[in-house]
C-alpha cells in the first residue's frame, strides 16, 4: 500500500479484500491516497461494508470519485442522515451529469421518502437521468410519482418510455 505507483496500489487493495484482509481501517486509509483512482478502488471495497461511512468521499475534489460514492452508497442501502442529505443535494445540484445520475439511483436504492423530490427533479434531467430517475421511482408511491410516471411514459426518448413501461408493468404484476 505504500508503493509509489498507483496502479500497484490498486491491485493491493483489491487482493487485500479478495484474501478478506482488508479490515475497514485500511479501506478508509485508502480515502486519503493522492490518486483517484486508488480512492474509487477503496470505495468499491467499502461498496459492500455498510459500517464504512462513505460522507467524505461525496466531498472529493474528483467528479468521478464523487460518482463512485454515490453508487456506494446505493449498494450500502443504509445510509446516515448526512450521506442522505448529501445525495438529495448531489443529485440535484451538482455540476456533473454523472454525478447527478449516480445520486438519483442511490437515492432510488436506498428508497428513503426524503429523496423523493430529488428522484422527481431527476425525472426532468438529461435523458441519461430522466431513464434513472425513472427506475429510482420503483420503491416509492403517490400522486406525484404517478405524475411523473405518466409524464415519462410520453417522453422524446424512447428508453425513458421504456422505463416508465416496464416499471408500470412490475407494478401491475403483468
Amino acid at each position: 500500500m505504500a508503493d509509489p505507483d498507483p496502479v500497484v496500489r490498486m491491485l493491493a487493495l483489491g487482493a487485500l479484500g479478495r484474501l478478506g484482509a482488508l479490515d475497514p481501517t485500511g479501506v478508509v486509509a485508502a480515502f486519503d491516497d493522492p490518486d483517484s483512482g486508488v480512492r474509487r478502488r477503496a470505495i468499491e471495497l467499502a461498496a459492500t461494508q455498510p459500517a464504512i461511512d462513505l460522507l467524505r468521499m461525496l466531498h472529493d475534489v474528483d467528479p468521478g470519485v464523487v460518482e463512485h460514492a454515490a453508487w456506494a452508497c446505493g449498494e450500502q442501502v443504509t445510509v446516515s442522515d448526512a450521506v442522505l442529505d448529501r445525495l438529495i443535494d448531489l443529485a440535484q445540484h451538482a455540476e456533473v451529469a454523472l454525478v447527478r445520475e449516480s445520486a438519483v439511483a442511490a437515492l432510488g436504492a436506498i428508497g428513503d421518502e426524503r429523496g423523493i423530490d430529488a428522484v422527481l427533479a431527476g425525472c426532468r434531467d438529461t435523458p441519461a437521468i430522466r431513464r434513472r430517475a425513472v427506475l429510482a421511482l420503483a420503491p416509492f408511491d403517490g400522486p406525484a410519482v404517478e405524475a411523473a410516471l405518466d409524464e415519462a411514459l410520453v417522453d422524446r426518448d424512447w428508453q425513458v418510455r421504456q422505463a416508465a413501461e416496464d416499471l408500470r408493468r412490475a407494478a401491475t404484476g403483468q
